[in-house]
């Protein structure tokens, strides 16, 4: 279990490091934060077409993962409906749930496979690292730019590498506990949540910022992920 809780954490770790490096960035011009939003967006679009979907469609029907998409976006449009109350409205913060709900269910996914005896693979929890990068840099960037405490972004951005972490612990313990659990439907219901964040909060951010500069980077960032598959 503490193997699985490691790995969690440390899976997602670029989200802190990142976070605080956005500090020593802080001139960083708002169309290449922009660009950057769209690199993560074409990089989390090319994780849900070329890991996240076949994951599910690999032991799910159609009909279940379309299930498990909508229970994903239900839960990230109730998310952000919640911190648009607490914060106010801004593709910043909605970018920052959309990250949650993606690190989550992505370290649980790491726990299950542990817990299930499957091979570990060092190149997958790679890659989450990297793409990582320009998902956090885009909203940490401009939450400098918006007056947050260098203090206050590291306790989100850490909590969220501990919560990740504690999550794969969970993971690895109920596939213990309960024998063959697998990962497809939380892969379903993660690409539910990303894409409902893509559509309404990392793609408008990024154009705001980098304007057609956006759509470029997002080619690139999906071919990326291609390539990496």
């Amino acid at each position: 279990m503490l193997q699985a809780f490691l790995i969690g954490a440390v899976a997602q770790s670029s989200l802190l490091i990142v976070a605080l490096l956005a500090y020593r960035l802080r001139n960083v011009s708002e169309n290449l934060i922009g660009q950057m939003a769209g690199l993560g967006a074409g990089a989390l679009l090319g994780a849900a077409a070329f890991q996240l979907v076949p994951e599910s469609k690999e032991s799910l029907g159609s009909l279940e993962i379309s299930v498990w998409l909508l229970i994903g976006a239900t839960v990230y449009v109730l998310a952000d409906r919640i911190i648009e109350r607490r914060f106010g409205e801004g593709g910043a913060m909605g970018i920052v749930v959309g990250n949650i709900n993606d690190a989550l269910p992505e370290s649980l996914i790491f726990g299950i496979q542990l817990g299930t005896g499957m091979a570990f693979s060092p190149t997958l929890a790679a890659s989450v690292w990297v793409s990582n990068i320009p998902q956090v840099f885009a909203p940490a960037s401009q939450m400098v730019k918006d007056g947050w405490a260098m203090r206050k972004q590291a306790i989100l951005w850490g909590s969220i590498v501990i919560a990740s972490g504690i999550f794969a612990a969970v993971g690895y313990a109920a596939a213990n506990a309960l024998g063959d659990v697998g990962g497809a439907r939380i892969a379903a219901f993660t690409t539910g949540g990303l894409i409902a964040m893509l559509s309404t909060s990392m793609i408008p951010f990024a154009y705001e910022k980098a304007k057609l500069f956006a759509g470029i980077w997002a080619v690139v960032g999906f071919a990326a992920t291609l390539a990496a598959s």
